[in-house]
């Protein structure tokens, strides 16, 4: 169960995804004030709690727009999580060169960008959190996911060294492996894939998208944690 925390704002960009929609429900549930933002049109309806908001994770424009409104509406921006991804799977010698460019575009240099918008209320507040939404993959690499690899991988680098950067300031900053979720994201990859996805968890099982959110809301709450990297599932990895 999430840490309860009234009056607190966070930031979700991909909002309309499978996981971004779940984290819009934990982290109500947990007090705060949620601001959703998505290139997609959300299913989440708006009310006292929830301020949909366009935003572009690749324009700056678009970014800090999004954050001024949040900023307009409740006055701070308290939590920011990085969730927007995409993913354009294939080898590397058949790797069209846009490919690359969009999936690391999305995936690390919105990152960059939202946490760069976001910086600036915060260290006026002397306080916040930044929540990166990596990958194992980007920590053991994957056939056929050298674009998104590298791009989950640059998180991990921009995690720990952001969170020296800021951490005098009192703003945290993590990383979060949420592994294989039943999302659009992975909707095609069909029973089988999705059974060995299941099969190398010790545990037998992937992830839920609630477990994950409900994480996500406590982590947020955390105040003494920061430069650090949660896996979420059950896959044991090599020490280094």
């Amino acid at each position: 169960m999430a840490l309860v925390t009234q009056g607190q704002v966070v930031l979700i960009t991909g909002a309309s995804g499978g996981l971004g929609q779940v984290a819009i429900q934990s982290f109500k549930a947990a007090g705060w004030k949620v601001v959703a933002a998505s290139r997609s049109p959300l299913e989440t309806a708006p009310d006292d709690c929830v301020l949909p908001v366009p935003m572009d994770v690749t324009s700056k424009t678009s970014i800090e727009s999004g954050v001024q409104e949040g900023l307009k509406k409740w006055g701070r921006i308290d939590c920011l999580i990085n969730n927007a991804g995409l993913a354009k799977d294939n080898l590397l010698a058949q790797l069209d060169s846009d490919d690359w460019d969009g999936v690391l575009t999305v995936n690390l240099k919105g990152a960059f960008l939202c946490s760069q918008a976001v910086l600036r209320p915060m260290l006026k507040q002397r306080s916040g959190h930044i929540i990166h939404i990596s990958s194992w993959s980007g920590r053991v690499g994957a056939r056929g996911q050298a674009n998104y690899a590298a791009a989950k991988a640059g998180l991990f680098g921009l995690t720990t060294s952001l969170a020296r950067e800021v951490g005098s300031r009192n703003i945290r900053v993590n990383a979060v492996l949420p592994g294989v979720l039943p999302t659009k994201m992975t909707a095609h990859l069909g029973e089988a894939r999705l059974k060995a996805y299941a099969e190398a968890n010790v545990l037998g099982r992937i992830n839920s998208l609630e477990e994950v959110g409900n994480f996500l809301a406590s982590l947020a709450s955390m105040q003494n944690v920061s430069g650090q990297i949660f896996q979420l599932d059950s896959r044991i990895g090599p020490w280094s």
